[in-house]
């Protein structure tokens, strides 16, 4: 109680690699916080860019390493040079609102056995384009209606205890690419006892701008493939988030009604069957479909309707694949992403 009663010291750690504008941005947003930081640390990771310079003329701490090892090596970096109590993890394409650091203050002086805390991206993504605005939004959906007592962690804008952190052992550095290492560090924190929450008040605006090949790519083949293996090695499929109960009926529901269109091929009453699980998927992801309508008009959600359900076909492929990966004998496959422990 004597260290929550004094106060807490957060520590801002950044890892980037050729972060370009979006990271000025970044860098600039962290300017205009109240309170400001105990310090930030930015860990360059192999960039060819300049970012470091541009950290270091901001007054930030800056780390290098020679060539590219990975986020999750690079926030390891930072938080083993931080200072602070708190460890916050802000994405380099990220910028954090004013009171990004109040909201986390004030969710650990309010729960002093919180280990970690993390938040989701606003309403308003920078970039213009479509699959843009429709991947953050929804990003922005599923983690506001999502439980406030969280089963992983989100290092895009999420702090955590620095001690809890390093007794740990950070993120699993075998992770080389973004991907779901920050899952993967929710779920050690939980297995050892501790408590994570969802803040919705704590906000960042992405600056990342989407196309159809990034969005389906860093979906299936760094979040969804890695996410699986890693589901079935801890037994962890848990009702939240992007796991939730609808989303598993819909990736069925999709599939069961691409079937049913095969079928009408050869026999058109397949298509009632279609039809019907069309309008289960209409009704199952009506929330999504009105938030997207009260946010950009009729236009925009009709437009986001085949994208969510091409989510759900390819989410439910990666599963049947990571699934297929999994159970192969090791001396056949060598699973990607598996931590070392």
């Amino acid at each position: 109680m004597e260290h929550f009663a004094k106060g807490w010291t957060i520590s801002v750690i950044i890892p980037v690699y050729n972060g370009g504008e979006n990271f000025r941005t970044c860098l600039q947003s962290l300017g205009q916080m109240q309170p400001p930081p105990a310090e930030i640390i930015v860990v360059a990771d192999g960039d060819t860019d300049g970012s470091w310079r541009w950290a270091e003329q901001f007054g930030a701490r800056t780390f290098r390493t020679s060539t590219p090892q990975g986020p999750a090596h690079a926030r390891n970096l930072g938080a083993s040079k931080a200072q602070g109590d708190i460890c916050f993890f802000i994405d380099a394409d990220v910028a954090v609102a004013p009171d990004a650091l109040r909201q986390i203050i004030n969710a650990f002086n309010s729960k002093p056995d919180l280990a970690a805390v993390f938040g989701s991206y606003d309403d308003q993504p920078a970039a213009t384009n479509f699959l843009s605005q429709y991947k953050n939004l929804f990003h922005h959906y599923v983690h506001q209606t999502a439980s406030e007592e969280a089963s992983t962690f989100w290092s895009g804008c999420g702090a955590i205890r620095r001690d809890i952190f390093l007794a740990l052992g950070g993120f699993r550095t075998s992770y080389r690419q973004p991907c779901i290492e920050d899952i993967e560090l929710g779920y050690r924190i939980k297995r050892a006892g501790y408590r994570i929450q969802l803040c919705k008040n704590l906000q960042g605006k992405h600056l990342k701008r989407w196309n159809a090949v990034s969005l389906v790519k860093t979906d299936f083949f760094q979040r969804a493939l890695p996410w699986t293996e890693l589901i079935l090695r801890d037994n962890q499929l848990v009702n939240d988030l992007n796991l939730g109960n609808a989303s598993r009926a819909s990736v069925l529901s999709v599939y069961g009604l691409l079937t049913a269109l095969l079928c009408a091929l050869w026999w058109s009453g397949f298509l009632v069957i279609a039809s019907i699980l069309g309008l289960f998927l209409m009704m199952l992801n009506a929330p999504v479909y009105r938030f997207f309508l009260r946010k950009r008009g009729l236009p925009f959600s009709l437009g986001v309707i085949p994208w969510h359900w091409f989510y759900y076909f390819y989410s439910g492929f990666a599963f049947f694949i990571g699934i297929i990966q999994y159970l192969t004998p090791r001396w056949i496959h060598k699973p990607t992403g598996t931590p070392v422990t």
